[in-house]
């Protein structure tokens, strides 16, 4: 039976509970369905189009056009083997995913442990790195044990290393919503109302430039940036820190870039510590900043990457945790074991479209596409920097932000009053009518964040600036009415 869109409605209002939605907004106002998709181009239940601006959640990274041929992966691995999971078994699909994804990660990113989503590969790489700490006290203290001279110094030593579970992120960073990745999350909107979280996490400086002292150069900002996290491991005890956990490109706040040598920097100290840095490719990873994961983009050289959504662009619901061999090395004691595990982890539908998703992307030349364009996509945004209210555009590849200011010359921004205003009071609503869908966001300084497909070409991008613009305009009138 096929629902009209009165129907629908009235079943989404009764039942649907959707995420990070204000419910209580659509007492009389229609619930957007989407229907239908194509290209960088989404369809409502009312026939309406609109240009997908954020590929879904930055996610859609080959756009809405392959479902048949997904399809049709999917259904011939359903015809196969519709399920089975990867506790103490194996199936073609993972064991092929796996390889595939570790021929496409940097360096020695040779293991990969699938999960469900982002938010269970953060959580899942936590405790990867606890037990990782764990698991290598154990393997040393039996390498006492077998020590013929100082067996007893050498076991007392081995036996008492302080436990390692502590983590540290950047503050106004999003890495999920389970207890775990919620914990690491910088953002203390999201965390506030789940609290107390699972300790202990602190949080440092961003790379956030924009509202940094003009007179500061690249390197002192590269330098405080670095210092910060020192002192920071430094007062948390770095015997007890297990992991430094950060995006490549921080998506939360605006599409902070790294600066030079900041991430030469993180690595060497995470070195020098003894802490495994991860990194959060969730977004980045699988070709949103023109390379199959930033980490090569940026030589970040991780000890851990988490990733999803581009893995399958969206059109599976799977994620993967990618270790290296250093960290995957005391896992492979015939005692020892990863404690932990996903029903749904590598999933061989999942995995299926995930390997149709790559062949795509390899096929279409995606990579090569997004660092041929993004110049200009990056030029076309800037123009927007002649409107007052636009302070700063900022970001790489096909990820970008643009913040919006309340006085250019200072650089001061809105208030939260005022934020509402601007951006649920008219902004979000205006670009969503003008037939565009992007993200409006205030969770650190307002901006509008910009993430289309990677297949997106020079007519889109020209259609994402020019309704940008006309409402950019307005909002600017508004604000200073």
């Amino acid at each position: 039976m096929s629902l009209t869109g009165v129907d629908l409605q009235k079943l989404a209002k009764d039942h649907l509970w959707m995420h990070f939605t204000r419910m209580g907004g659509y007492g009389t106002a229609e619930v957007p369905i989407i229907v239908r998709g194509d290209g960088c181009y989404l369809e409502d239940s009312n026939g309406k189009r609109y240009l997908d601006a954020l590929a879904g959640l930055f996610s859609v990274n080959i756009g809405y056009g392959h479902g048949e041929e997904i399809g049709q992966a999917a259904l011939e691995q359903m015809r196969e083997l519709p399920f089975y999971t990867n506790w103490a078994n194996a199936h073609p699909r993972a064991i092929e995913l796996a390889a595939e994804v570790a021929s496409l990660a940097p360096g020695d990113l040779n293991r990969v442990f699938f999960v469900s989503g982002g938010s269970e590969a953060v959580e899942s790489a936590w405790k990867l790195a606890r037990q990782y700490y764990l698991v290598h006290g154990e393997k040393k203290v039996r390498a006492a044990l077998a020590e013929p001279e100082n067996r007893h110094d050498s076991i007392v030593a081995a036996a008492h290393q302080p436990h390692r579970y502590k983590a540290i992120a950047r503050h106004i960073a999003y890495h999920g919503t389970t207890m775990g990745a919620l914990s690491i999350n910088g953002i203390n909107a999201i965390r506030a109302p789940f609290e107390p979280l699972v300790p202990e996490v602190r949080h440092v400086r961003n790379t956030n430039r924009y509202h940094r002292p003009p007179e500061e150069t690249e390197a002192e900002f590269t330098a405080m940036l670095l210092d910060d996290l020192e002192q920071t491991i430094l007062a948390m005890g770095p015997e007890t820190v297990c992991l430094v956990h950060m995006e490549p490109v921080q998506n939360s706040g605006g599409c902070f870039t790294p600066p030079l040598g900041y991430w030469q920097g993180v690595r060497e100290i995470c070195t020098r510590y003894d802490i495994l840095l991860s990194c959060d490719e969730v977004i980045t990873g699988f070709g949103r900043v023109g390379y199959w994961f930033a980490s090569e983009r940026y030589d970040i050289k991780p000890d851990i990457i988490t990733s999803a959504k581009g893995l399958s662009s969206s059109y599976a619901a799977i994620g993967a945790v990618i270790a290296t061999d250093r960290v995957m090395e005391p896992f492979l004691e015939s005692s020892s074991m990863y404690t932990h595990g996903i029903t749904f982890g590598g999933h061989p539908v999942m995995c299926a479209i995930a390997l149709k998703n790559i062949e795509i992307m390899k096929r279409e030349k995606v990579m090569e596409h997004v660092r041929e364009k993004e110049g200009i996509f990056r030029a076309k945004l800037e123009t927007l920097l002649d409107l007052p209210i636009v302070g700063d555009v900022r970001g790489t590849g096909f990820f970008y932000a643009i913040e919006l200011v309340k006085n250019k010359e200072t650089r001061e921004t809105f208030s939260a009053e005022e934020c509402e205003s601007l951006l649920r009071g008219y902004l979000s609503p205006a670009l969503f009518e003008a037939g565009l869908i992007c993200r409006s966001d205030d969770r650190g300084d307002p901006v509008v964040q910009i993430s289309p497909p990677l297949v997106a070409g020079e007519a889109e991008m020209d259609e994402i600036v020019g309704i940008l613009g006309d409402a950019l305009a307005e909002a600017s009138r508004r604000m200073t009415a």
